[in-house]
């Protein structure tokens, strides 16, 4: 190879790295959910409007109440992703909406992140409370507390 092309590999690679880390830096946005803006916030009557008007207006949530079903959630969320750091929620709205016993409209509520908690959900473990056994407490756990007419054969 010749000179050359060694210093215009080297500027490629070089160049190439650059534009690696400049993307590490960049954050990527991600919106998740859906909660009506104010325009269509403004269209829903308390007292007025029912179930049915609620969701030919802005839709039916992709949340219900947890326990009752007297409310209608609707949440967005702003994440902001880096490729060296975990995801952070930077925007959270939900805005509540709670049915009266004859589905018309009691209140209308909005919430922000800065009225909320954030809870990290970890998918793959459930918390269980007391202690947590060693590998060997495990392994020898049982020894003693098996009856020994288990290993005999009448």
């Amino acid at each position: 190879m010749t000179r050359s092309c060694i210093g215009k590999l080297k500027s490629g690679v070089a160049i190439t790295v650059a534009a690696v880390a400049l993307a590490a830096c960049a954050p990527v946005i991600k919106n998740h959910g859906y909660a009506p803006v104010e325009e269509e916030m403004s269209d829903i009557r308390v007292g007025l409007d029912t179930r049915g008007t609620v969701r030919s207006k802005i839709g039916r949530p992709g949340g219900t109440a947890v326990f009752r079903e007297d409310g209608w959630f609707y949440v967005a969320s702003k994440v902001e992703h880096y490729l060296y750091n975990e995801p952070k929620v930077i925007d959270r709205r939900v805005v509540a909406i709670l049915f009266d016993q004859n589905d018309v409209v009691a209140s209308v509520k909005q919430f922000g992140l800065e009225e909320g908690k954030i809870v990290d959900l970890e998918t793959g473990t459930t918390p269980t409370y007391g202690r947590e056994m060693t590998i060997l407490e495990q392994l020898f756990f049982n020894i003693g507390t098996i009856p020994a007419d288990v290993f005999t054969t009448e």
